[in-house]
């Protein structure tokens, strides 16, 4: 039964952000200020997850190699190699470097 209190919770939560969302005057939406922060924050939440799933176990701070990977995809970035050759790049590094034992 608790579990259908949490959904039931969850759901009347989504609904009330989203209204609050679609309440919001335009004018205040128009403000630089937000603009800015409107444009940073799904960077900043990218980064962070990226970050707590490349470097985190169980709540344990690890170097594995999910690291490594992370970095053959910096590397790919910095030489401005298309998205899909990325996420190979990080693909095939992780996987070399489990292979390894590593």
């Amino acid at each position: 039964m608790n579990v259908w209190i949490a959904i039931a919770l969850t759901v009347a939560g989504c609904y009330l952000v989203k209204l609050a969302g679609l309440l919001v005057p335009a004018g205040a939406l128009e403000r630089p200020l937000v603009q800015w922060l409107a444009a940073l924050l799904p960077v900043a939440l990218l980064a962070a997850l990226t970050a707590q799933q490349t470097f985190s176990t169980g709540g344990d701070l690890v170097l594995d190699a999910r690291a490594a990977g992370l970095a053959a995809a910096a590397v790919a970035l910095v030489l401005r190699a298309p998205f899909l050759v990325v996420v190979g790049a990080a693909v095939a590094v992780t996987a070399g470097v489990r292979a390894l034992g590593w």
